[in-house]
């Protein structure tokens, strides 16, 4: 069953595993960033087996104009040795659980275009395609 990650110590463990979907995370880094993005609502879930953090996900609930109240996806990822053994659709699960606890519209998240095994995992979640993400990287 997830969990928050509360404790310095529970966030530092989620490293590894997070450090799989985000290779550019400074270890030394992550739990200060981690703690500021909690300053704006984001919160750490992790699923633990035998002592062993298996899958990691970071998310947000907070409304705008287009969605109302909803609960965002910034990160989901089961570590590569323990995928396909029902840890993401337990992350899944859990997640939507919180979003309908704390009464969203919508349950969102995005998901590179280049990451097509993540693709089949959500549409078999019941996901669908709900709009193109634009961006643009300001340096």
């Amino acid at each position: 069953m997830p969990e928050l990650a509360i404790t310095d110590r529970e966030i530092e463990n989620c490293f590894d595993v997070i450090a799989e979907l985000r290779p550019h995370l400074s270890r030394n880094s992550f739990l200060t960033t981690v703690r500021n993005m909690q300053v704006d609502g984001f919160k750490l879930a992790f699923t633990q087996k035998e002592g062993e953090i298996v899958a990691v996900a970071g998310y947000r609930i907070y409304t705008n104009l287009y969605m109302g109240k909803h609960c965002y996806v910034d990160d989901l990822v089961t570590a590569q040795a323990h995928r396909s053994k029902g840890y993401g659709e337990e992350m899944v699960n859990w997640l939507r659980g919180q979003a309908r606890q704390a009464d969203c519209q919508y349950f969102h998240l995005d998901s590179g275009t280049h990451r097509g095994q993540a693709h089949r995992f959500y549409f078999a979640q019941g996901f669908t395609i709900a709009s193109y993400h634009f961006s643009e990287e300001l340096k």
